[in-house]
């Protein structure tokens, strides 16, 4: 029986998109266990999701820490300890320090709400709306040392309404948030992508075209 990707979710609020991964995974849809929750926030709902299902939830208190470097640390010394290969950040408030990126360095995730590289960081979908956009969306993309530039892996388009309010595009787009998160953890699971400078490469193996039908034939929530 193959091996299963060993996942750690480092998320500070409430988890949503850990949600999304937690079920892809239950449902055969990601070849993944999450091994691992870790917390910034010792209230944030996502522990609870993790521990709802079984999975280790940790919370690293920040204050204990003298820097962000050594809060990284201890949230790499967790990490390591459970055998982590892929870290994927669900709603995670903090900038990962230098050390942290180049530890896990093209193995680690990001979810951002907006078309990369347009709107990084804080109020995406504010800032999409205040510009007048037509289509805005979400980008999956591998974390390096900036704030939301690292290589694309996958996007997904959504269209803006005339009548869009930004809780009402936040929630469009977090529906297609949550099919393309577990979309990308699955083909880094099976081994299909190649980073060449800023561009991600999807390869296709003997078996991928028949699993993505099959898994992923309907991309529209």
């Amino acid at each position: 029986m193959q091996r299963r990707l060993r996942l750690g979710v480092l998320a500070s609020g409430r988890g949503s998109n850990l949600q999304a991964i937690i079920d892809a995974c239950e449902g055969g849809q990601i070849d993944a266990v999450i091994a691992l929750v870790i917390s910034d926030v010792a209230e944030a709902y996502a522990l609870e999701r993790g521990r709802r299902h079984g999975i280790e939830a940790a919370f690293i208190d920040p204050s204990l820490r003298r820097t962000s470097k050594d809060f990284d640390a201890a949230v790499l010394d967790l990490l390591r300890k459970r055998e982590v290969e892929l870290v994927c950040l669900a709603g995670y408030m903090r900038l990962l320090s230098p050390p942290f990126v180049e530890a896990y360095n093209n193995r680690i995730m990001n979810i951002h709400p907006a078309l990369l590289p347009a709107f990084p960081g804080l109020h995406a979908q504010y800032k999409a709306l205040q510009y007048g956009l037509k289509f805005s969306g979400c980008t999956v993309h591998f974390v390096d040392d900036g704030v939301d530039t690292g290589p694309i892996i996958i996007q997904a388009v959504v269209p803006v309404l005339d009548d869009d309010t930004e809780e009402i595009l936040s929630a469009r787009i977090l529906a297609y948030e949550h099919q393309i998160y577990p979309r990308a953890i699955q083909l880094f699971a099976e081994g299909r992508l190649e980073i060449r400078g800023r561009r991600v490469l999807c390869h296709e193996t003997k078996t991928s075209q028949a699993h993505d039908k099959r898994a992923w034939g309907a991309m529209n929530p």
